[in-house]
């Protein structure tokens, strides 16, 4: 899960994931993690995310952020990002050989009819649960293409 600085959107995105995997029964099988295009290295996620985050039940605490690194093209096999901007940061640095693991996380969740997820940091509180409204389908459309692919449906 990748956004700009890994604070807000692609941390969210992480705690959501990892959550609605451990519930599915998956979380043994598939690693998750999170990083920013840009930003600083071991920072907290914004409290904001956090607090809207466990108002659903999400717990993003350990999460720190960190900056996307090329070899992480390698150990994921999606590197989804959260908006176009963010999207062609990952085409330009993401090896030609391995360009099919790049894409948008809301591609998982077609029947919402957006492409982006809102970067809320300079709003209020209402962005950061806009951003759960969108990234909660998305991870349930992604696990539900997970388990085709793991063949446990």
């Amino acid at each position: 899960m990748v956004c700009l600085g890994n604070i807000c959107r692609s941390p969210t995105a992480e705690a959501v994931l990892r959550t609605k995997l451990a519930r599915a029964g998956l979380d043994t099988r598939i690693v998750v993690a999170s990083a920013g295009t840009h930003g600083e290295r071991g920072g907290a996620p914004d409290a904001r995310a956090v607090a809207a985050g466990a108002k659903r039940g999400y717990d993003l605490s350990g999460i720190r952020s960190r900056r996307l690194a090329v070899d992480d093209f390698e150990r994921h096999d999606w590197v989804l990002a959260m908006d176009h901007d963010n999207l062609g940061h990952l085409e330009k640095m993401c090896p030609p050989e391995l360009q099919e693991r790049v894409g948008l996380l809301l591609q998982h969740a077609p029947g919402l009819g957006l492409h982006e997820v809102p970067d809320p940091y300079y709003g209020g509180p209402a962005g950061f649960d806009r951003v759960l409204d969108l990234i909660e389908p998305a991870c349930d459309g992604l696990i539900l293409t997970l388990r085709k692919r793991l063949g446990t449906s």
